[in-house]
């Protein structure tokens, strides 16, 4: 049968209509603003003007003067982004010639040759002697590369006699599965041992089983379609693993928690209360208890907004008497160049003051002033 053309053309023109509807939709609903550049959320950016030898020269003056002058390490460490501090490392190798020489005799350029991994033992050896307290373990953070400082940061928790799990679940539980094959990669670099390995001597049960599968960093990264059957079908099937029945099926849990996307899984929490009395954050807690509880709770909360979970992490950090000042370097060293912006912005939200606010009244001195520069200012 012929059918017309001016048909043909109207069917074509009206399901290309619909699907680039269906596409901008998709677009709009999952992609969010990650048309952005990474560095836009970022309170630390690289510096205009860079001159690593100049910076690396500056270091060795402020190490090597009396009494050590504290402002001028944290004004340029402070103010250069990670690149620019390898770079720095290199340069001040370099003066203290003792960086590995190319075969032609030359030093190696740590941004020209990203395949080589800066020396930063010399530079962090120095500051290592000529600093202490939290205002060391901020300066020594900002010198590692984000891979090498959680991976180190993951070390330090598992090692010796007890686990640190709250670390653990923070740095595994918030990191993307590029962050986590880097992190992998650097662990076995630096450690000689895998980290999944490490994971397992060091834990147990089921909450060993959930950090070992988010450790992998096999979430699926696909968010160009909604798949409104699975996502009814996902929070049915947690439902009924969960709080429908006696008992946890958790390995039920962990398998959807730790392989379906983050867009899929926070439109998975909010089906999901159209079939429980409890919210996904409620049902946890009445279902599985300890490090498994904690490790759930923080895990949900960083799929349904990442940057509040942060903002409450710093809060928790510095409320009430005393300051969990681990927590709080951890947390502004390692978003500084990743959101912290967003950060900021959803502690004022919640919190009625400014996190700049809570740092001055936290802490004090020269740690002080690293930690507000890493914050990037009054909101």
């Amino acid at each position: 049968m012929c059918v017309p053309r001016q048909l043909c053309l109207l069917s074509a023109f009206h399901s290309f209509k619909m699907s680039t509807v269906h596409e901008i939709l998709s677009k709009l609903s999952l992609e969010g603003d990650h048309s952005l550049p990474p560095s836009a959320y970022a309170t630390v950016k690289a510096y205009s003007n860079f001159d690593a030898d100049r910076d690396a020269a500056a270091l060795e003056t402020a190490i090597k003067t009396k009494g050590v002058d504290e402002v001028t390490i944290i004004n340029i460490l402070t103010n250069r982004s990670n690149e620019q501090r390898q770079d720095i490392a290199f340069a001040y190798q370099r003066r203290t010639k003792k960086v590995c020489q190319t075969p032609n005799g030359s030093p190696p350029v740590a941004s020209q040759n990203t395949h080589l991994k800066p020396n930063v033992n010399e530079l962090s050896a120095a500051l290592k002697s000529a600093l202490s307290g939290h205002l060391e373990a901020v300066i020594l953070g900002l010198l590692k590369t984000p891979a090498q400082y959680d991976a180190s940061e993951l070390k330090a928790a598992m090692k010796g006699l007890g686990t640190d799990e709250d670390t653990l679940i923070e740095i595994i539980c918030s990191r993307t599965n590029q962050e986590l094959s880097e992190i992998n990669r650097v662990y076995r670099e630096m450690y000689k041992t895998e980290l999944e390995k490490d994971i397992i001597s060091d834990t147990s049960g089921d909450f060993r089983k959930l950090m070992v599968a988010l450790a992998k960093g096999k979430r699926c990264e696909d968010t160009s379609v909604i798949d409104y059957e699975l996502i009814d079908q996902d929070a049915r099937d947690l439902y009924d693993a969960g709080v429908k029945r006696k008992g946890t099926d958790v390995p039920k849990w962990i398998n959807i928690m730790t392989e379906r996307s983050v867009p899929h899984l926070q439109k998975v929490f909010d089906r999901y209360k159209s079939y429980s009395p409890y919210d996904m954050l409620e049902s946890i807690k009445k279902e599985v208890k300890g490090d498994l509880e904690n490790a759930f709770l923080n895990l949900v909360q960083c799929i349904q907004n990442k940057q509040l979970y942060f903002a409450d992490r710093l809060y928790d950090s510095m409320k009430g008497k005393g300051t969990r000042d681990k927590v709080l370097i951890r947390i502004m060293v390692s978003r500084c160049e990743v959101d912290m912006l967003k950060i900021k912005s959803e502690f004022k939200r919640k919190y009625g003051k400014s996190l700049y606010y809570f740092i001055q009244q936290d802490t004090k001195g020269d740690y002080q002033r690293a930690l507000l520069n890493l914050c990037g200012g009054e909101d």
